[in-house]
């Protein structure tokens, strides 16, 4: 990562420093995994009532979102992990993290977008311990390398520690379209933390070739690490109607009143990303840091995303499924590179073919190339316009 002079920047605010802070973080990380969508690219397999987060597609008995909270352990038990989930969800995600106290698993009445729900988590952890320092992590993602993942964790608490807020960077493989981009700066704070300059969205392949060989640029993938009292006051300073709604809503959490106020306040948050609300317009202002990481990160977009991170066999295929080398249920003769999806208790049978998506599901199946996988949102996209509700 090549380095140069950090931008000079006017700042609205000077930036904390460890010594405003006192005892910051003192009780630990608080990790919050925000789990919602319905991953309609994983369609027919993740619906909107058991989106992709419940499944087990990390190639063990482990759901995506068991696996998030599992590779978090080392750094906060189940008493610091918070779960902000919709209703439809809310009784699988209970029963699939028994560990979890009741009262951690926050749900919110309706989808108002990643920043809505961050910020509850941030007010709620916040009337617990001020000066919290949080992380927000994703439900559906795959990480490889587990130690790798807790390093970086650990290095962007201490950006989070002198009052940055922090995003982990993923260290491109490749020029990848599918991504947002991080600009990086200079080396900042205890030297293993660099400047965010500018968030850049999803480029064209030459733009995103071009970031790659510049070697300034990181995979922007959606976790973040910061205290709650620096990320409250720069939503407060952004986004003051979304954050004076949190704030009613987080001074009646533990009062009768609670559920009268979130119904009569919910509804009336924007609906926005926490990227476009907090984190662009403070990189502007030199307060967000990143750390790159390099722990085999993945975000299992698609099908063919997931065949090519879980195990295959000898000619390339991939059985997603609670065992994948006994592969129950699916039979393949001369096949190659297909990834197969038996979830229906019916026999999946391939013959001859190759580089084929074979998902088999109760009430639907999807046969694609794997080089279209992208595509199968159009599917979901064309039953909703035809009213076909129950397919999605």
């Amino acid at each position: 990562m090549s380095e140069h002079t950090e931008p000079t920047v006017e700042r609205s605010a000077p930036v904390p420093q460890v010594g405003q802070a006192g005892q910051a973080g003192s009780g630990g990380l608080y990790a919050v995994i925000p789990a919602g969508g319905s991953g309609t690219r994983l369609w027919p397999l993740s619906r909107a009532g058991h989106p992709k987060f419940l499944h087990p597609l990390t190639g063990t008995d482990a759901s995506l979102l068991q696996a998030t909270v599992e590779r978090l352990d080392p750094l906060c038990g189940p008493d610091h992990v918070y779960i902000v989930t919709g209703v439809a969800h809310a009784a699988a995600v209970a029963r699939q993290l028994a560990g979890l106290p009741e009262e951690n698993i926050l749900v919110e009445p309706s989808p108002r977008d990643s920043c809505a729900a961050i910020a509850l988590a941030a007010a709620v952890i916040a009337r617990r311990e001020p000066e919290a320092i949080m992380g927000s992590f994703a439900a559906d993602h795959l990480i490889a390398d587990g130690g790798s993942f807790v390093d970086v964790i650990r290095t962007a608490m201490s950006g989070a520690e002198q009052g940055l807020l922090m995003t982990l960077g993923i260290t491109p493989t490749r020029p990848e379209t599918g991504y947002g981009y991080v600009q990086c700066g200079g080396v900042i704070a205890d030297g293993s933390v660099l400047a965010v300059e500018e968030f850049k969205e999803k480029p064209s392949y030459d733009v995103a070739e071009s970031y790659v060989k510049s070697g300034n640029y990181l995979w922007n993938a959606g976790m973040f690490v910061w205290r709650v009292d620096v990320f409250l006051a720069e939503l407060a300073r952004q986004q003051p109607q979304l954050a004076a709604g949190i704030s009613r809503i987080a001074q009646a959490w533990d009062t009768a009143a609670r559920e009268e106020v979130i119904g009569e306040v919910w509804p009336t948050l924007p609906r926005i990303s926490v990227d476009y609300a907090v984190m662009e317009g403070a990189a502007t202002v030199g307060r967000v840091g990143t750390v790159p990481g390099d722990f085999g990160w993945n975000d299992v977009g698609d099908f063919h995303t997931l065949g090519e991170v879980l195990t295959a066999d000898s000619a390339g295929n991939v059985v997603v499924g609670r065992d994948a080398l006994v592969k129950p249920g699916v039979m393949l003769r001369e096949t190659e590179s297909l990834v197969v999806v038996p979830n229906s208790g019916r026999l999946v049978a391939a013959l001859g073919v190759r580089d084929l998506i074979i998902v088999d599901t109760d009430d639907a199946v999807l046969v694609c190339p794997r080089d279209r996988a992208q595509e199968v949102k159009h599917i979901v996209d064309e039953l909703k316009e035809s009213g076909e509700i129950g397919y999605i």
